[in-house]
């Protein structure tokens, strides 16, 4: 179980999380939702210690991890795939992966093989620069270079924002995938509420860097929606 209770996060002097809690259950896909600006970005690189300052307390698997270094968050369990994806782009697709197994626990080194069975490109072109993939096969590629930490947790910041729709709906396949067949809780920023709902099992809603709504996601109802998303 990933717990956050009493987060407080800051860039220089302006505070962009005010007393954040929530819980997600092992194994589970929790969406966070929010208009722009919210503090959604800011909450998953709070949880991963890529903010100037932080308080409060965030426990995985029962250890308070709020003090550890950020390579110590991902040598822990956690991986992220932000938004933009930002890949290497003058590194292979190869050289990309391996990268992300760096923060493994035991640093393998290798790609692992559940890659080459949901991305089976990227396995066929692994000598092919990051910077000539399309924008979908580079969101594949920050999956596979998140998946070969081996985490137990993965933050991920609007996978789908900028994709082709051709290759959305496998992207979306894919996350719901990784949680029901691999168990990898999912931490999931996401303003497409019909994806949402398909794959989350609880949601929180952010506002002002608040959640404002939280619970099981067939409590995200469209009055909820109209009311913290609608512009």
């Amino acid at each position: 179980m990933l717990s956050v209770a009493g987060l407080e996060s800051y860039y220089g002097r302006s505070q962009i999380l005010h007393g954040i809690d929530f819980e997600a259950e092992d194994k589970s896909i929790v969406t966070i939702l929010g208009r722009n600006g919210v503090g959604k970005t800011t909450l998953l690189k709070t949880i991963l210690g890529l903010t100037d300052r932080s308080t409060g307390t965030i426990t995985l698997n029962g250890v308070d991890i709020a003090g550890h270094d950020t390579h110590m968050r991902a040598r822990s369990g956690i991986a992220y795939v932000p938004q933009g994806r930002h890949i290497i782009p003058d590194f292979t697709i190869r050289e990309n992966i391996i990268m992300g197994s760096f923060a493994a626990e035991n640093g393998s080194g290798k790609i692992p093989d559940i890659v080459a069975d949901i991305f089976p490109y990227l396995i066929e072109n692994l000598d092919r620069p990051g910077g000539v993939l399309s924008g979908g096969q580079q969101q594949q590629l920050a999956i596979a270079r998140a998946l070969a930490a081996h985490p137990k947790v993965i933050l991920m910041d609007e996978p789908t924002e900028g994709i082709q729709p051709n290759i959305v709906q496998q992207i979306e396949d894919t996350i719901i995938r990784l949680n029901s067949e691999l168990g990898i809780m999912i931490l999931l920023v996401e303003q497409n509420v019909g994806f949402a709902r398909r794959a989350g099992h609880s949601f929180a809603m952010l506002e002002n860097g608040r959640v404002v709504e939280a619970g099981k996601i067939s409590a995200l109802t469209d009055e909820v929606v109209n009311q913290h998303m609608t512009i």
